[in-house]
């Protein structure tokens, strides 16, 4: 199973100035299969030890830092010899033991000739809530869900993938159909490599759907594992109540959907929880539209979404035969096509912000900011294309470009370029 991911390993074995990896993403984006297939690809052989379900290996953290005694330890406890350059060291769950995590200073600093990467489902949760990480010491690769162009060549359409790519419009002109049902089988599988390959094992739809709540009971077992028992409750209580407020027309979030006393200084350690978890994307909002959009910030107003777009249709209930029968779900539909902008703008390493004015009678679904270009993008799912916000922010800015996301085909005009839903990415890798 292709991802991209592979390409930012292999550009980060080859530089010189080259440091420790964090390898982060939720449970279950594949981190340790790409990490391990990386590093059997690229390396000699691959000294692996996966700190949560090997005790032993913890304790070779125990004591002095010196990377040379902690070396001798890890060849000692995987019987193999550790060669600078030609092994890859990865070591597995590293949030279990925030040592390993310290560790990585002293090979940054003393023994910068070892290959080493640290991964872990819950690394961003670890990051944050101590002071033992070596901040300024290590690389940094975050891994999500397949995107929908690699869920393409899983499929087996990487002619098709390859087309979107590279922009090629007149040559998909006749596949369009077909994409837009790719595009809601992807909204019913997700990216989620182990439900992608039971997808590609029987076509079963069904039993796809049994392993994305397999996924997310695992999630809500980590919420009761790892946090305290005080903000579990609200951790499940925000991660349950998403769906329903993707659904609204208005989707921010507020804390009062929750439960009418809810207040947010009640509710923001679970949120950030949440996100540092990777199992939520927060996107804020930005009063104005202009350079550079982090002065505009509302840190108090915010869209949430899911990690994935499977698990999100999983966790809305939305029967898969539903996905492909548009009359039937009309409401939901939207909730699906910005969960899917955002998860393929993110996919492209996007920091993406979305706008309103205080009073919300003006609304821009997401905006980017690339260099010196600001891009307005407009998500529209249903038969009504009309985008009024829009117009009016592109008559007070006849310089800027914009980008309307639907399910038509592919036409430019003038200021707004109207995009097919499946072929977002590569507009966005237009702009890089």
């Amino acid at each position: 199973m292709y991802r991209k991911a592979i390409e930012e390993l292999r550009k980060w074995k080859s530089n010189p100035r080259r440091k420790p990896l964090v390898v982060d993403g939720a449970r279950q984006v594949g981190k340790t299969w790409l990490i391990r297939k990386f590093g059997e690809e690229e390396y000699e052989n691959v000294a692996y030890v996966n700190l949560e379900k090997d005790p032993q290996a913890s304790d070779i953290f125990d004591g002095s830092f010196d990377p040379e005694r902690i070396i001798a330890r890890l060849s000692l406890h995987l019987s193999m010899e550790i060669i600078p350059g030609k092994t890859l060291i990865f070591i597995d769950e590293a949030q279990q033991n925030p040592r390993a995590l310290t560790s990585l200073k002293y090979f940054e600093e003393d023994a910068p000739e070892y290959h080493i990467v640290v991964a872990g489902s819950l690394l961003g949760i670890a990051i944050h809530e101590g002071d033992s990480f070596p901040v300024g010491k290590t690389n940094h690769i975050a891994i999500g869900p397949l995107s929908f162009e690699e869920f393409l060549i899983a499929l087996g359409r990487s002619k098709l993938a390859q087309a979107l790519n590279q922009r090629d419009y007149d040559l998909l002109q006749p596949f369009h159909d077909e994409l837009i049902e790719l595009y809601k089988t992807y909204c019913v599988i997700g990216g989620m490599p182990e439900v992608v390959q039971a997808y590609l094992d029987d076509k079963s739809m069904i039993h796809t759907r049994d392993i994305q709540i397999d996924i997310l009971h695992d999630y809500e077992r980590d919420f009761s594992k790892y946090a305290d028992k005080f903000t579990t409750p609200k951790i499940i209580e925000i991660f349950n109540i998403i769906p329903s407020v993707l659904a609204k027309e208005n989707k921010k979030f507020m804390f009062g959907m929750i439960k009418e006393s809810a207040r947010a200084r009640e509710y923001d350690a679970a949120l950030l929880w949440l996100i540092r978890a990777g199992v939520i994307t927060r996107v804020n909002r930005v009063s104005k539209i202009a350079q550079p959009l982090s002065a505009y910030l509302d840190y108090g107003a915010f869209k949430l979404f899911y990690v994935d777009i499977g698990l999100l249709s999983c966790k809305s209930g939305l029967h898969p035969e539903t996905i492909y029968n548009e009359e039937a779900f009309e409401e939901f539909k939207g909730a699906l096509a910005e969960q899917f902008v955002l998860q393929e703008l993110r996919a492209c390493g996007m920091e993406v912000f979305y706008y309103s004015t205080d009073n919300s009678t003006s609304e821009i679904d997401f905006v980017l900011q690339d260099k010196t270009e600001l891009l307005p993008i407009e998500v529209k799912s249903g038969k009504n294309l009309r985008t009024p916000s829009l117009d009016k922010l592109l008559d007070s800015h006849p310089n800027m470009r914009a980008v309307k996301v639907s399910m038509l085909p592919y036409k430019e005009n003038q200021q707004i370029t109207n995009v097919p839903i499946y072929g977002l990415s590569s507009i966005v890798h237009g702009q890089q």
